[in-house]
């Protein structure tokens, strides 16, 4: 049974809707107003950097160890999102597994259509290498779209001969930008945050014309082999519940070791709401678990 939190976190999600019928400047602003109530500790330090030509900071514990690093890809549907409204859960995380994290200002569309994305992610991530990062010393951690973003890192990553990192965590992915998941239906009555249409307009700008099966857009359709141990998050109360469980079969039938974790009742990207929810700060903590074990 869900906590009495959950609740709370439902209210504040419909008190401050983003708003999806406006253009993308407004939805961006809308998500930077909601996620504003939930600043970073006052003892983690956030340092502004530049990374293969992009804007990131650094979000550190103070615990955080300075030899291993987790490059987080903010979710937003593509886009929308920003260091900004990520700050907070990067924050979490470096707390759960005591390292630092890069979280990645990568290029939005519609202005920056796929494979934007795809190329910054994967950009920073081999200046982590270029800068000296021991490959086993790196993860990749992303959200939402951004889990789909670390699924196509990964390929991206795989299919060019670099060194992949120890290990990736994915909290409620966008894997299938062609919507098939049948709790695309079937969790539309209780997710208060992710629908079919919101979706589809999102992958539209983003795709510009692109097929939404390629690969790199959209993971679930992909050669998952060799890809790094895996852990995926997410809640049943999710339409992208679907997209969760059967990339984790597809990968886990690919060979790849896989943990998937799905949370009763939790909503898209709940761990974000750990300043309030228990469930959220327990699964933080899984995330920083199975972190501290893969990584060298």
């Amino acid at each position: 049974m869900a906590s009495a939190e959950l609740q709370m976190v439902l209210d504040l999600l419909r008190a401050q809707p983003i708003p999806r019928d406006r253009g993308w400047a407004e939805q961006r602003a809308g998500l930077e107003r909601m996620m504003s109530m939930m600043p970073p500790p006052a003892d983690v330090s956030c340092t502004p950097v530049t990374i293969a030509g992009r804007a990131a900071e650094w979000v550190a514990a103070p615990e955080a160890r300075q030899d291993q690093t987790l490059l987080y890809l903010h979710g937003g549907g593509y886009c929308i999102g920003s260091i900004n409204t990520h700050r907070h859960l990067a924050a979490d995380l470096s707390r759960a597994a005591g390292l630092r994290v890069l979280v990645l200002d990568y290029r939005l569309g519609p202005e920056h259509p796929f494979p934007a994305a795809v190329e910054d992610a994967s950009a920073a991530y081999r200046a982590l290498l270029a800068d000296g990062a021991d490959p086993r010393s790196l993860a990749i951690v992303g959200d939402s779209a951004g889990g789909g973003l670390t699924a196509a890192t990964l390929l991206a990553l795989r299919d060019a001969d670099t060194p992949l990192p120890a290990a990736a965590v994915l909290l409620s992915p966008w894997l299938d930008l062609t919507q098939s998941g049948e709790s695309m239906t079937s969790k539309a009555g209780v997710d208060p945050m992710v629908q079919r249409e919101a979706l589809q307009t999102m992958a539209d700008a983003y795709l510009a014309g692109a097929d939404a099966r390629v690969p790199l857009a959209s993971p679930l359709f992909a050669d998952l082999r060799r890809l790094p141990p895996l852990l995926v998050h997410v809640g049943t109360a999710e339409t992208l519940l679907d997209d969760a469980t059967r990339f984790a079969d597809r990968a886990r039938a690919a060979g790849v070791d896989v943990t998937l974790e799905t949370f009763a009742d939790m909503v898209h990207v709940f761990h974000a709401f750990a300043f309030v929810l228990p469930e959220a700060r327990d699964a933080n903590a899984k995330v920083g678990a199975f972190l501290r074990e893969r990584l060298a």
